[in-house]
Parts: C-alpha cells; sequence; structure tokens
C-alpha cells in the first residue's frame, strides 16, 4: 500500500467556532489543539499544518475547578535579574481574559516553528463578539 501525502496548499481547511462559556478550561484547550494539529482529519500529517481555524469565544467566562482560581498561577519574566513576575488565574483573567487559554493552548500544541505558525490560526476573544462572520465558521460543541 503506498502512503498518499497531501501538499499544504492542497488541503481543505475549515473554520470552528467554541464557545468556552462555562466549560472547562482544559476540555476547551484539548479540542482546540487536535483541530489545530488537524488530527480530526484522515490526512493527518505531524509534520504539516493541515489543521482548522480556530474562533474562540466567550474566554473570560471560562471555568476551572476546585481551588485553581487562587492556586493556578501564570510565570512571565522580565529579562532582568529578578524580574520573575507571577498572577493567579483570577487576576490574569481580570487583565488579560484571553491569556489563560492561548497559554493551555499554547503547552498541547509542538515546539518550534511549526508550533507558533499553528498558534496564528486560533484566535481567541473575550467577549461573544468576532470579526470571522464573513468565514461562516461552524458552531462546535464541546
Amino acid at each position: 500500500m503506498k502512503t498518499i501525502y497531501i501538499n499544504e496548499k492542497d488541503s481543505v481547511r475549515n473554520w470552528y467556532l467554541i464557545d468556552a462559556a462555562d466549560k472547562p478550561l482544559g476540555r476547551v484547550a484539548v479540542k482546540a489543539a487536535s483541530l489545530l494539529r488537524g488530527k480530526n482529519k484522515a490526512s493527518y500529517t505531524p509534520n504539516q499544518e493541515m489543521g482548522d481555524f480556530l474562533v474562540i469565544i466567550n474566554a473570560e467566562k471560562v471555568a476551572v475547578t476546585g481551588m485553581k482560581a487562587q492556586d493556578k498561577m501564570y510565570y512571565h519574566h522580565s529579562g532582568y535579574v529578578g524580574g520573575m513576575k507571577a498572577r493567579n488565574f483570577e487576576k490574569t483573567i481580570e487583565r488579560h481574559p484571553e491569556e489563560p487559554l492561548m497559554s493551555a493552548i499554547k503547552g498541547m500544541l509542538p515546539k518550534g516553528p511549526l508550533g507558533r505558525k499553528m498558534l496564528k490560526n486560533v484566535k481567541v476573544y473575550a467577549g461573544s463578539e468576532h470579526p470571522h462572520a464573513a468565514q461562516n465558521p461552524q458552531t462546535l460543541e464541546i
């Protein structure tokens, strides 16, 4: 049997809309990462960008269970000595509502140029409005 390779330009790439309101953070991120990689297609190739485009709305209403709202920490470094900054989930969702979801999705994608290229195909919005109505995204239930 011969292996079939599809060129990235010839692949069919759909647009999907995910409503993250009251959905667990990890479940939304897993579904998003799987669609971005293209694992839902029969022509999945791990070394090519074959995945779909995603629009995620209501990122500010994503749910976390237990004490994760106070205990889950997000770190970044300024680049200077002693420049480590830390914020918990509650403060992060107040200041940058898209950041926890983007961080979770980024951690589930491959590291390197391919993962960075895939991450550009997901658009995360805090509210329910998005400017991608012209692409007719299909609603996806989680």
